[in-house]
């Protein structure tokens, strides 16, 4: 025995619930009434022949769950339209049928462009049947099957329109509820229209559908309708990123053995991301077709006018997220094409005035802007370097204007790739105007697209578009900083005006080997590290006078001295030598300063001079949050606690997303003994990364400082899983061990590390800590006599780190200080 489907006709094991093939819900075998058979038209519905007296059968255009549909032309109007013919045993549930008719009422009210028009319900001899727009041209299905996969610009003019039609439909309060590429076509102008609004139901009118049931197609149904749930219009919104998911990669995101399994998975499997099935769709429309499939509906789109905004957004190259106003000229030529123009633009000018009478009074002066990343669009997706560069070259421009506060790079990047909207970044940088944009190079030409949004409402109150030759990017850093400025209505002083204008380089090619070197440095990764050594190297041999290219390879070979990969007696002199030139080359550069007061405090212990060169750096940029940083560490270092915590909060002031600041601050505060503070530090810090190693180690040293045992060995095991056994976190887990007995384990650490130490650069600093820790004083204080010949950068702490006060009172301690200055 076998349990039919109601829908599908497909036959089923009788004990199942739903249909193997189109999910729907089956009748139980007690359900069943039975039901007088309708019988087929006895008409055949040929070519040439009419039906019910009015409509001639041109052809049969396909078959559906529903029935046969027919393309006829309508004698009584002569007129061309659709005709669905209703199944005879669909027809036979008076109650399905009662609903369709109720749905259809609803369906009619659409009048738009993108949505063919459902005309009526009809029955003909006990055989119902539906008429319809006759829409010409091919589905969205075979067009896709035919082309393998559409463009990102074919896709995003057919979600625009496919989105209007929703628009209009939801302003009704119509639910499509079986979108799908069979239920939209395309006709031969290449403009889309959508089918079948024949199972719509209305937000305003329950009970036209049966509780409990699923309906929708498998392949494109929302995760709330596989549960047989209330669907909305975010419901059309998931069905129509499923759409657009399968126009960019040429396949529905899930497949399964049978219908059932398909609906199951789009309830609790998470779709892979479009951009790796096709690296030519953008980051922007993956992200937006994965914001329209969120499980939860909470979490999609709420409106299609919002879908809407950022498929224009990524159409003009905006940021997602950006409302952008009508221009003029658009917004009176799209009054002039509906007969609107004159009411309407007196209304307009009434409610303008009305606001701008209302704003300008209190309209709160701008003084604060995020330069957000960049988005590639060059057709080889190959220019991200060059897209940094530009935004850490407009971001050092702004931030030489007193008046504004523009937030560090590494902020602004924590973004990148979030798909996070202008009011979350606004209110996390703590910013009220946001600039963002794209850029793209192909061969000579240079195309840049910008635009300046308010957070608060998330407008748009500037954008343009910028076309140049390559060798003209100077002059075009100029013009686009200065339209900033302009637009965010400041006054620059004559000083101000120079330094935003200023150039480093007249050379195009220096500084395009510069920006490659900045982009590699913040990689992170000794290969990646060398590589921008090799860039700067080649940007100063282009242009031997470019302090920037001089003051990067500075940088560089500090973060190769902290990272381990250098020993500070092969690092730092290499410092100060490139910072020197730099000197000679620019003496207002603050990274210059920095770099220069790093090397004092670090390596030279001159600690007088640093603190010189900190605090200049910082008069010439007070914004700079790394001057600020290094200051921090120092001040920590020489005993000053309470003023070194005031300036690494300075420093987060301009880098508050800053991972190395707030582990900077979560460092001073240990050095300070504050363990309370830096562990809620720390752990606000892995709510930003979890997965940062560093503020994993300094946590679990805070938990051994409070006792906590249990949980300091968890979070340093995450550290050495995390840095791959960085010696540092070894250390720290030998320290635990001795604090909770186990003293045989923590000497095996030890000699792993005297083992590492013979293969590659281990800090003494580091040994002698472990030795401290173990009691054995002696070789503790061996390997800080060691660390003092290495110039071991480490050794800055010695006057206050925590590990080694058992030795403060050994005379070997205090001497050890004075010959450091640090008594």
């Amino acid at each position: 025995m076998t349990n039919k489907c109601p829908k599908c006709q497909t036959d089923n094991p009788s004990d199942s619930k739903y249909c193997k093939e189109c999910a729907t819900p089956l009748p139980s075998p007690m359900d069943v009434e039975v039901t007088k058979t309708i019988e087929a038209p006895k008409e055949k519905l040929t070519t040439g022949s009419t039906f019910a007296g009015r409509y001639q059968i041109i052809e049969e255009l396909g078959k559906g769950g529903m029935g046969k549909v027919y393309r006829v032309e309508d004698k009584k109007v002569k007129e061309e339209v659709a005709l669905k013919l209703i199944k005879p045993e669909i027809a036979s549930d008076q109650a399905m049928i009662e609903r369709f008719r109720n749905e259809l009422k609803l369906a009619r009210k659409i009048t738009h462009k993108n949505v063919c028009r459902m005309h009526d319900f009809h029955e003909e001899k006990g055989i119902p049947f539906i008429t319809m727009e006759y829409v010409k041209g091919e589905d969205l299905k075979s067009f896709i099957r035919r082309k393998g996969k559409l463009s990102e610009e074919e896709t995003i003019a057919i979600a625009k329109q496919v989105c209007e039609g929703l628009v209009e439909a939801h302003e009704l309060g119509v639910i499509h509820r079986d979108l799908k590429p069979q239920n939209i076509m395309i006709d031969k102008e290449g403009d889309a229209k959508i089918l079948d609004y024949g199972i719509a139901r209305s937000v305003e009118a329950p009970g036209v559908t049966v509780t409990g049931m699923m309906i929708g197609t498998p392949d494109y149904i929302s995760p709330e309708q596989a549960e047989g749930e209330e669907a909305d219009q975010r419901s059309d919104i998931y069905s129509l990123g499923v759409i657009l998911y399968e126009m960019v990669t040429g396949s529905v995101p899930f497949k399964g053995d049978t219908a059932l399994s398909v609906a199951l998975k789009h309830k609790a499997q998470l779709p892979k991301e479009p951009r790796k099935l096709n690296p030519e769709v953008s980051e922007q429309l993956s992200r937006l077709i994965l914001v329209c499939m969120e499980k939860d509906r909470e979490r999609r789109y709420q409106k299609a006018e919002e879908l809407l905004d950022d498929l224009k957004n990524i159409e003009e190259g905006f940021p997602l997220g950006t409302k952008i106003r009508p221009r003029r000229a658009t917004f009176v030529a799209a009054l002039i094409r509906r007969k609107l123009f004159i009411p309407a633009l007196v209304a307009a000018i009434a409610v303008i005035t009305a606001v701008v009478w209302q704003l300008l009074p209190k309209a709160p002066s701008i003084t604060s802007i995020a330069v957000l990343p960049f988005e590639d669009q060059s057709p080889n997706k190959d220019q991200e370097y060059f897209c940094d560069g530009l935004v850490e070259e407009l971001i050092r421009r702004l931030t030489n204007i007193e008046s504004l506060r523009v937030p560090a790079k590494t902020s602004s990047f924590f973004f990148k790739g979030k798909g996070s909207r202008i009011q979350e970044i606004g209110k996390v940088l703590n910013v009220n105007m946001i600039l963002g944009g794209t850029l793209r190079k192909a061969g000579n030409k240079l195309r840049i697209t910008v635009q300046l949004v308010n957070v608060i409402d998330g407008y748009a109150i500037w954008s343009n578009k910028y076309e140049r030759n390559l060798e003209d990017y100077f002059a075009l850093w100029d013009e686009i900083s200065l339209a900033i400025v302009d637009n965010l209505k400041i006054k620059l002083l004559g000083e101000e005006r120079a330094k935003l204008v200023k150039r480093h380089t007249e050379n195009p090619e220096a500084y395009n080997l510069y920006v490659k070197g900045r982009y590699f440095l913040d990689k992170g990764t000794e290969e990646e590290m060398e590589k921008s050594l090799d860039y700067f190297q080649q940007a100063i041999e282009e242009d031997p006078t470019y302090a920037l290219a001089y003051v990067g390879k500075a940088d560089c070979y500090i973060l190769l001295a902290d990272y381990g990969y250098l020993s500070s007696n092969e690092a730092y002199p290499k410092v100060r030598a490139a910072a020197e030139k730099a000197l000679k080359m620019d003496d207002t550069l603050a990274g210059v300063y920095t770099c220069l007061g790093g090397v004092k405090f670090r390596y030279d212990w001159d600690w007088a001079g640093a603190e010189r060169d900190f605090k200049r750096a910082i008069e010439l940029d007070p914004n700079y949050a790394y001057a600020h940083a290094n200051y921090s560490l120092y001040l920590s270092n020489m005993g000053r606690h309470d003023e070194a915590i005031k300036e690494a909060k300075r420093g987060l002031e301009s880098d508050p997303l800053s991972l190395d600041i707030n582990n900077t601050l979560g460092w001073i505060l240990h050095e300070a003994r504050q363990y309370d503070h830096q562990i809620e530090i720390l752990q606000n810090l892995l709510e930003i990364d979890q997965n940062n190693w560093l503020a994993h180690s300094n946590l679990a040293l805070a938990y051994a400082e409070k006792g906590m045992y249990n949980k300091a060995i968890v979070e340093v095991k995450k550290a050495i899983k995390l840095s791959g056994n960085n010696k540092f976190d070894l250390a720290t887990l030998g320290y635990i061990y001795v604090l909770t007995e186990r003293k045989d384990e923590a000497k095996k650490l030890l000699d792993d590390l005297l083992e590492h130490s013979k293969k590659q650069n281990v800090s003494s600093f580091h040994v002698a800590s472990v030795y401290t820790y173990l009691g054995q004083k002696d070789q503790a204080f061996e390997w800080l006599e060691k660390a003092y010949e290495e110039r071991d950068l480490y050794l800055t702490q010695l006057k206050v780190y925590p590990l080694f006060d058992s030795l403060r009172s050994d005379p070997r301690f205090k001497a050890l200080l004075k010959k450091m200055n640090l008594e």
